[in-house]
């Protein structure tokens, strides 16, 4: 019993979970990260509430065209589509913003409610960020860690493939996959998933980045493996698998929280590239990077059909990494230090 008892307290002890109170407890104080997280919960709302905007209070459809309608503002009628005063003269301009439920920020080169768009656009773009990166973090923290903690010609081989992704630049590698996938329809099983599809975008999107996070993981399980409360887990006779669910993985988990916020301002962004260049989300559905392109050709006339999203992504963008920023000193207080 002396020996028995003597080998267990030579055993260093498992990480606690006091780190995540503690983590709880800077976020609770960090002002940043709080007024990071209001912006994004009133941003998620207004999105989610796109329906409610545009059926009860726009009575719009931000999905039909409307050429030849019109609207009555402080009991005045005015066209949607209003006679140009540019130039000669010739054709007609969106209706600018009204600052009134209906077309509140204007409408488009199609007569369609900028405002409505705009919500049912970060609907989309919000959930193919969430999505991809949920994606991303899956394949990422099953390869870096069966390449980190199995070693030998797993990790060679591992390795070799996040090699070759890595070699390509982003964009070039979303571009290369969205041209091809984006011209044909697939089968899986009885689903049938079409060109135009969601899913789509969120695949190509959540792949680009697994390279830039399976790499972090698997340098994390590295070290992990060679740890002392990992040793002795060893000695002990512990299976591989159980070494590998209790001690590696809870580890791994505070570095892909960190990436959380990191990878969704990065998807958004991504998103809205794809997306401007026609290679991301497809008609009828709207994103953020669609409407800036409908609004790329009112750029000197109506200014806020491709302003409106802009503002969007880049206060969406800003308090992801703000919050990113928190989480991270909050998990790993010693990367103030470096």
């Amino acid at each position: 019993m002396t020996e028995t008892g003597g080998d267990a307290a030579a055993i260093p002890a498992r990480p606690s979970q006091s780190p995540w109170r503690r983590a709880w407890r800077i976020l609770r104080r960090d002002k940043a990260a709080i007024g990071a997280f209001v912006v994004l919960v009133l941003i998620v709302a207004a999105c989610l509430a796109a329906p409610i905007y545009a059926n009860d209070l726009a009575r719009t459809d931000p999905f039909r065209s409307t050429l030849s309608g019109s609207i009555v503002i402080d009991g005045q009628t005015r066209k949607i589509m209003e006679a140009s005063t540019t130039g000669l003269g010739l054709g007609t301009t969106p209706i600018g913003p009204t600052w009134h439920w209906q077309y509140m920020l204007g409408a488009d080169n199609q007569g369609r409610d900028v405002a409505a768009r705009l919500l049912y656009g970060g609907r989309n773009s919000l959930l193919i960020a969430t999505a991809a990166t949920l994606i991303c973090l899956v394949l990422a923290a099953a390869i870096g860690t069966i390449a980190g903690f199995f070693g030998g010609w797993v990790d060679m081989v591992l390795s070799r493939i996040l090699e070759v992704l890595w070699a390509f630049p982003v964009y070039l590698l979303a571009i290369s996959l969205s041209i091809v996938l984006l011209t044909t329809e697939f089968w899986i099983g009885p689903f049938r998933i079409g060109s135009g599809s969601l899913i789509l975008p969120i695949v190509i999107i959540g792949i680009i980045y697994v390279p830039y996070i399976a790499r972090p993981v698997r340098g994390r399980v590295l070290s992990l493996r060679h740890s002392e409360f990992v040793l002795a887990a060893k000695g002990l006779g512990i299976p591989r698998w159980r070494i590998l669910l209790k001690d590696i993985l809870p580890n791994v988990t505070t570095t892909l929280i960190v990436y959380i916020p990191i990878m969704m301002a990065l998807n958004i962004v991504t998103e809205s590239a794809l997306s401007f260049l026609s290679i991301g989300v497809q008609p009828p559905d709207a994103s953020w990077g669609t409407i800036i392109q409908d609004g790329q050709g009112l750029l000197y006339t109506r200014p806020m059909v491709a302003l409106a999203p802009g503002i969007a992504i880049v206060l969406t963008v800003l308090a992801l990494n703000v919050l990113g920023d928190s989480v991270r000193d909050a998990v790993d207080p010693r990367t103030k230090l470096r």
